[in-house]
């Protein structure tokens, strides 16, 4: 019996693999390369979440738990009525969620992040390119040239 996996279950299941294997010694935003330097995906938001995001935030976006992680809720989430709140977790990182600004284009950070908060919330202004731009420009700073750390 053969086992047809498409990209779409192996992407996932590799990108999962990577970041955490990348996150065993030290968390992923505390080390620099702490996951691969780009995805090729759509542009599109929906693609982006079921590509990347939902092996954690799952596919209802509730998050979820278990052997020791807690995985945010995305659906429901108040935090997420900030565009700039959403934008910052993406580019920057934050507990065990690695960051994505090396591995995503701004495109694609605003058209997921557009995504989250109109599909799983009532946040209708869509993120933009500028917004991500924005904030992006302060997310660069590395441990040794970083001023405030």
């Amino acid at each position: 019996m053969k086992l047809r996996l498409s990209l779409k279950t192996i992407a996932p299941m590799a990108l999962a693999a990577t970041l955490v294997a990348g996150t065993v010694a030290v968390r992923a935003q505390d080390a620099p390369g702490g996951g691969p330097n780009k995805v090729e995906i759509s542009n599109e938001g929906k693609e982006v979440y079921e590509t990347i995001c939902q092996a954690c935030h799952m596919a209802d976006a509730k998050g979820g738990g278990g052997a020791g992680a807690a995985i945010p809720a995305l659906a429901g989430n108040k935090n997420l009525a900030s565009k700039d709140f959403i934008v910052n977790i993406l580019l920057k990182g934050r507990g065990g969620m690695p960051w994505f600004y090396d591995m995503l284009s701004h495109k694609q950070i605003a058209a997921v992040a557009t995504y989250v908060r109109g599909h799983f919330n009532a946040y209708a202004e869509p993120v933009t390119e500028a917004d991500v731009d924005r904030l992006a420009a302060g997310a660069k700073a590395s441990p040794k040239d970083c001023s405030t750390c």
